[in-house]
């Protein structure tokens, strides 16, 4: 593996991303709540389109969160046996 620096932490129990650990993970979190917002008045003329937008910056972030968290998406529990 390359020598990437991580942009989120690992949930301590659970499955998927904690908070951001780089500046790089919080200006991605930012600029999917602005996309949101942003996007929010097309819902009086079109919630669909909204849908829609909210969809695909949801997958974005999902996506780009999984590669850049430190030791990926899985199981975590800190209690009975994993000690990681």
């Amino acid at each position: 593996m390359t020598n990437e620096r991580n942009w989120f932490a690992p949930k301590i129990f659970g499955y998927g991303s904690g908070l951001p650990i780089a500046w790089q993970g919080w200006a991605l979190l930012g600029g999917y709540l602005l996309v949101l917002a942003a996007a929010a008045p097309l819902i009086a003329f079109s919630p669909g389109g909204y849908g829609a937008i909210a969809t695909l910056a949801t997958a974005v972030l999902l996506i780009v969160c999984a590669r850049k968290t430190r030791g990926g998406w899985r199981w975590r529990w800190r209690w009975g046996g994993e000690t990681e």
